[in-house]
Order: C-alpha cells, then sequence, then structure tokens
C-alpha cells in the first residue's frame, strides 16, 4: 500500500471515529428542529387526508386553546396547533399538486422531526401497525365458544397515589388496596365470573384483541357486533414475541402475529404460559360506532391515524411519516415492501407504543389491513409540522 493510500486510509478511520464519538455523545432531544423543510410525497388519497384532518381539528377545538404543548424545544399553543391545521386543509381544498403543497409548506411550516431509538442513525423509529379484527364469537358460553372477553369489573378502582400518580387497582378483603389481578390470575381463579361480554373461539383471537384494543364479532346467526376498549388491570404490558425471542424460540427478525400463532398451533401446550407472560389484561364494551374511536376520542381514519406515546410526541399535530408498506399477494402473503410516505394524524396511543421511538399506523379492517398489522415491523422516520409565526416560548 503506497504512503497516499495509507493517508487515505488513516484520514477515513479517524473521520468516522470523530462521527461516533460525536453521534454517541451529542445529547437526545425527543423531538429536534430541522433546519431546512423535508420533501414530502403523499402516497394515499386525498379524501382520507381531509377526512382524518377534519377528526383532528375537531378534537383541537375541545381543548382549551391557550393549553401548551411541547415540540422540539418550544412551548405551544392548542390555538396555534389548529391553526396549523386549518391553513393546510383550506390550501388542500384547492386541489394542490405535490409540488405546489411542498411549496406551500416549505414557505410556511417549520418542521420537526422525532428523536426516534435513542443512538440510532438518523433519528430511526420502530413503524409497527394494526387494525380492527374481526373473531367468531357468541353471547352464550358454549363449544367451540368458551374463552370471555370482560366487560369492566365493578371492583377495578383508581386512585391517585401521594406522588400524584395514578394507579389501578382493587380493595381487598382488609379494605387494602392492592394491584388488580393479573392476566393468569384472572384466567386460573376466574375472580370476574359473571361478568363475561362475549365469548370468542380461540384464546389467540381473544389475545389479539386485548393487543389490537378493538374488534368486531361475527355471531353465530351471522350478525356483527363492534367491541372497542373500556380500560385495563393496570399492569404494564408484556410482550410475548420479545420473550420467545428472549428464551432463543425464535430470531427477532422472525417474530411476526402469523408466526406466533403457528408456532402456537405446533405447540397448543405452551399457550397459556405463553399468553400469561403478559400480566397486562383488556377490558371491552360494546361499540355502536362506526369506526373504532383511539385514545383521543374520535374515530380512527385507516392509513392515516397513528398512535404515539402522548408522554414523548404531541398529539394534536399534524405529522409525516416514512417507512414501508406492504404488496399483499394471494391468502394475505406478503409479496413485497413498497416506501409508506404520507400525511398522518397522532389520535391514539397504546401500551406497547413507548418513548420517541414507536408508532403503530392504523391500517382498518380487511385481508389487506390484517395482513399488512400482522407483518409490518420496519424502521422509520416521524416529523411534525407547524405553522411559522408562533410566539416562541422556549421551554
Amino acid at each position: 500500500m503506497t504512503i497516499y493510500r495509507r493517508i487515505l486510509v488513516v484520514t477515513a478511520l479517524l473521520v468516522c471515529c470523530v462521527l461516533v464519538v460525536w453521534y454517541l455523545y451529542e445529547p437526545y432531544k425527543p423531538i429536534h428542529q430541522l433546519e431546512d423543510p423535508i420533501t414530502l410525497i403523499d402516497d394515499l388519497d386525498r379524501e382520507s387526508l381531509l377526512a382524518a384532518a377534519q377528526t383532528q381539528l375537531h378534537y383541537l377545538e375541545g381543548l382549551p386553546g391557550t393549553k401548551m404543548v411541547t415540540i422540539g424545544p418550544y412551548l405551544i399553543s392548542n390555538s396555534w396547533l389548529k391553526r396549523s391545521l386549518e391553513e393546510i386543509v383550506d390550501f388542500l381544498y384547492t386541489d394542490p399538486n405535490d409540488s405546489q403543497l411542498n411549496q406551500f409548506l416549505g414557505e410556511n411550516y417549520l418542521f420537526f422531526q422525532a428523536g426516534g431509538r435513542k443512538h440510532r442513525w438518523g433519528r430511526e423509529m420502530l413503524v409497527t401497525g394494526y387494525y380492527e379484527p374481526l373473531f367468531e364469537g357468541s353471547l352464550n358460553k358454549i363449544s367451540p365458544y368458551l374463552t370471555p372477553l370482560y366487560n369492566i369489573p365493578p371492583d377495578l378502582t383508581q386512585i391517585v397515589a401521594a406522588d400524584g400518580q395514578k394507579q389501578i387497582g382493587r380493595y381487598d378483603e382488609h379494605k387494602n388496596f392492592v394491584p388488580y389481578w393479573t392476566r393468569q390470575e384472572i384466567e386460573t381463579q376466574d375472580p370476574l365470573a359473571g361478568n363475561e361480554l362475549i365469548y370468542l373461539k380461540d384464546p389467540f383471537d381473544a389475545y389479539l384483541l386485548h393487543v389490537q384494543g378493538s374488534g368486531k364479532i361475527k355471531l353465530p346467526n351471522g350478525s356483527i357486533r363492534a367491541i372497542g376498549f373500556a380500560g385495563t388491570n393496570g399492569h404494564a404490558y408484556k410482550s410475548i414475541g420479545k420473550h420467545l425471542v428472549d428464551e432463543k424460540i425464535m430470531k427477532l427478525s422472525e417474530v411476526s402475529i402469523p408466526t406466533i400463532r403457528n408456532y402456537l398451533e405446533e405447540h397448543p401446550e405452551e399457550l397459556t404460559p405463553l399468553l400469561q407472560q403478559n400480566p397486562r389484561y383488556i377490558f371491552f364494551k360494546w361499540r355502536n360506532d362506526t369506526a373504532p374511536v383511539g385514545s383521543i376520542g374520535e374515530p380512527l381514519t385507516p392509513g392515516r391515524s397513528i398512535a404515539i406515546d402522548p408522554q414523548s410526541l404531541p398529539t394534536g399535530s399534524i405529522a409525516y411519516l416514512k417507512s414501508e408498506k406492504p404488496i399483499v399477494g394471494e391468502n394475505q402473503k406478503i409479496i413485497s415492501w413498497q416506501p409508506l410516505q404520507r400525511l398522518v394524524f397522532p389520535q391514539d396511543s397504546g401500551s406497547a407504543i413507548q418513548g420517541t421511538g414507536r408508532v403503530d399506523i392504523f391500517w382498518g379492517a380487511g385481508d389487506y389491513a390484517e395482513a399488512a398489522a400482522n407483518n409490518m415491523r420496519h424502521q422509520g422516520t416521524l416529523y411534525f409540522l407547524v405553522k411559522k409565526g408562533f410566539q416562541k416560548i422556549q421551554q
């Protein structure tokens, strides 16, 4: 190797070392303000965009306008978030093309990026999906419908502890406030007998409804009823997929709803112990609305509504998501993946969606939604748009 080449190699190594050190020790920011706007491409129809935007506006109209939301280094009022979205909606009604939309946003809006998972290049997030499943069930416990979903039990209690934190539990026979029953206790000790809402055919289907939070049930007479999230037992969520990885039963890249279902079909004796690794338990109620409702109390729009951690990222905002979406063939098999790029709205949350490095996109109902939600586990980035001109109140 010549001296010149050695110098080039050493220089390249030094540059890499400097970049790595800078990257590892750069102060982590939950939301990072970008110096320049990004170029947006929206790959979904304009009708769904306007529908989701109107839902978001309805949510913002019900909030105190003076309440402040943290975005990047600034505190921004809900009234300004509402104005930011209103002006985008007004411009969308002029039917702009992508070039015109990008020019409008670049001239009038600031762009912020979610911090992503710590120490990931490009502030990457893990992007997953969820959907509204359809399962078979019965109002009566009769074979093969043996797995119950429960109403909120009457003894479930929420208190505010001395430190100001809300706690969910129950009062025992000695009037002491104790944690509520875990999944294992509910399923083995039957403390909720008489509080059943409906019975399903498949225990894993019931577990998936706990994960998805809402769904539809096809009754034996052919009618379909919708159920929705009503509450939890207050225990922390633990991923059964992570448990399978920790036990070296699956590789992380192999974990998906279909692979877990297949594994449990081949090892039925492991079904109950595996599901009971997650102590969190969800309670349900009948739903009269036509669409699932997110945690902000508004209906979700397929392909546009996302779930985030509201303690880390701003609900009520307008966002832009870049990731990948599946191309689905026959029998719900994934043929390939292609870029997902679209405006989205944080309108939901979930126990598995924690921190600035997670986002969950709602796919709706049907075969494509099921395939996308069950298989999506990709890297992505999330951006927030705020109209310029707000009073810059530093945190």
